[in-house]
C-alpha cells in the first residue's frame, strides 16, 4: 500500500487576519497544526512543530506510532523553550495531528482538536477524538452536540504542544484499504462544516478539487477560523504516484509579477588561476631605438585591454543587478530582492526589494532560515519557488 494522490489547502478565513494553520505533506507522511497564541506566537509555535517533522531524524527506526510520539515530544520541548525564552512568545502553543502510511496500515499521533478522517467505500468515519472542553461535556453526557455547538467555550482545548514541558499523546494505528482517503484538518472546517457536508466534498474524484471545495465551503458558512486541509489516498503498490495538489488561497488569487527576467544567471567570476587579460611587462632595459610606431601599438594594445575590461566589469555588474536573491527585511519578513548583496555605506545598496512575503524569520527553524538565507544569487522565479514552499504550509 502507499499514497497515490495528495492535496493541501489553507486559508486564513473570513474573520481572521493572520493564518496561525501550517502544515506538511511529504508522503507517506502527513501533518497539520494549528497555532494559538497572542501576536503572531500561534503560527510561530505551528510552524516550528511542522519543521520537527522534517529535522528530527532520530526516531526514524521506531516502530510507526513510538516515531509519531517521539517527534510529538520533540516538537513540544522546543516550543516550551522558545515560549520560556521569548517574551513574545509566551503562552503560545499549538495543536497537531499526524498521519504515517507504512505498509497496509497508518499510524495516526494527536494533541488537540484538530481531526484525523478516514473515507472508506463511501463511510465516512472521524478517527481522533477532540481534547476539547465540549468534547469532555459531550463525552461525561453533560453536553448534547447541539449544545456543544453553541457553547461560550467550545474553542478551549484542553492539550496542546508548547504548555507544559510533557505533554500526552495520542497515537493508534488502522489497517488501509486501496482507494481509502484520509482527511487531515484544523477545526476551521470541523466548526463551520458538518461531518456530512465534509464527507460529501471529499468524495469528489479529485483530491485536488475536494480540497479547494472544503476551503470555499467552510467560508460560504462564515469562515470564522483559519482552514486547513490535507488528503491523501491509498493504493496498490502496483498503482501510479500522483502529483501533489497544493492550493494556498491567502493572495494566491493575486497576479504575479511577470518575471522577465526567468533564466538570468549570475555573471560566473573566472576560476583563480585564470586571468580576464594578460600584458606582458616591459623589460626595464632601455631600449637603443624606441620608434613611435611600437609605442603607438602598445598604445593602442592598452587601450583596448582597459576597453574589455570595463566593458566585462559593466556586463558583470548589468547581470548581477537583474539577478535576486532572498533576505529579510527590518520587520523580519522575508523579501527578494533584485541585484547584490551589497551595501555600500549609508542608504546606497546595490539592490532594491521586488516582492515582500508574510513569511517571518522567526517562523523558520535555524535550518530553513540557512537554507533561504544563503544570499544565492538566482532569476526571480527561482527565488519566489524556495520561498513558496514554506509559505504553502498556511503561513500568510
Amino acid at each position: 500500500m502507499k499514497v497515490t494522490e495528495t492535496a493541501a489547502a489553507s486559508d486564513a478565513g473570513r474573520t481572521r487576519r493572520r493564518n496561525e494553520d501550517a502544515y506538511a505533506v511529504e508522503p507517506p507522511l502527513l501533518v497539520v497544526a494549528d497555532g494559538m497564541g497572542g501576536a503572531r506566537a500561534g503560527e510561530v509555535a505551528s510552524r516550528i512543530a511542522v519543521a520537527a517533522f522534517r529535522e528530527f531524524h532520530e526516531a526514524d527506526a521506531m516502530e510507526p506510532e513510538a516515531r509519531l510520539a517521539a517527534i510529538v515530544q520533540e516538537a513540544n520541548r522546543r516550543i516550551y523553550e522558545r515560549a520560556a525564552a521569548d517574551v513574545n512568545a509566551s503562552g503560545m502553543g499549538t495543536t497537531i495531528t499526524a498521519a504515517l502510511v507504512e505498509g497496509d496500515r497508518v499510524a495516526v499521533g494527536h494533541v488537540g482538536d484538530s481531526r484525523a478522517y478516514l473515507l472508506r467505500d463511501g463511510t465516512f468515519e472521524q478517527l481522533t477524538d477532540d481534547h476539547s472542553l465540549v468534547a469532555d461535556l459531550m463525552r461525561s453526557g453533560q453536553l448534547t452536540p447541539e449544545e456543544a455547538e453553541a457553547h461560550p467555550q467550545r474553542s478551549v482545548i484542553t492539550r496542546a504542544l508548547g504548555t507544559d514541558p510533557d505533554v500526552d499523546v495520542d497515537t493508534f494505528s488502522l489497517e488501509l484499504k486501496a482507494g481509502d482517503v484520509v482527511l487531515l484538518c484544523s477545526d476551521g472546517l470541523t466548526t463551520m462544516l458538518s461531518d456530512e457536508d465534509i464527507a460529501e466534498l471529499v468524495a469528489r474524484p479529485s483530491l485536488g478539487e475536494a480540497a479547494k471545495a472544503l476551503v470555499s465551503a467552510a467560508n460560504r458558512r462564515g469562515g470564522e477560523d483559519n482552514i486547513t486541509v490535507v488528503l491523501a489516498r491509498v493504493g496498490g503498490d502496483g498503482e501510479d504516484t500522483l502529483a501533489m495538489t497544493t492550493t494556498d488561497t491567502n493572495g494566491a488569487g493575486a497576479a504575479e509579477l511577470e518575471d522577465t527576467l526567468t533564466g538570468l544567471e549570475p555573471v560566473a567570476e573566472p576560476p583563480p588561476d585564470q586571468t580576464l587579460l594578460h600584458v606582458p611587462a616591459v623589460s626595464a632595459r632601455p631600449a637603443e631605438r624606441a620608434p613611435r610606431v611600437r609605442w603607438r601599438r602598445g598604445a593602442v594594445i592598452v587601450l583596448v585591454a582597459l576597453v574589455v575590461v570595463l566593458a566585462v566589469l559593466a556586463g558583470a555588474l548589468w547581470g548581477m543587478s537583474r539577478a535576486n536573491f532572498v533576505g529579510v527585511d527590518d520587520e523580519g519578513h522575508f523579501v527578494v530582492y533584485q541585484g547584490v548583496p551589497w551595501d555600500l555605506g549609508g542608504d546606497v545598496r546595490l539592490y532594491r526589494e521586488r516582492y515582500v512575503s508574510q513569511l517571518l524569520a522567526e517562523q523558520l527553524s535555524p535550518a530553513e532560515r540557512a537554507s533561504l538565507l544563503d544570499h544565492e544569487l538566482t532569476s526571480y522565479s527561482k527565488a519566489r519557488k524556495k520561498l513558496r514552499v514554506y509559505e504553502r504550509e498556511g503561513v500568510p
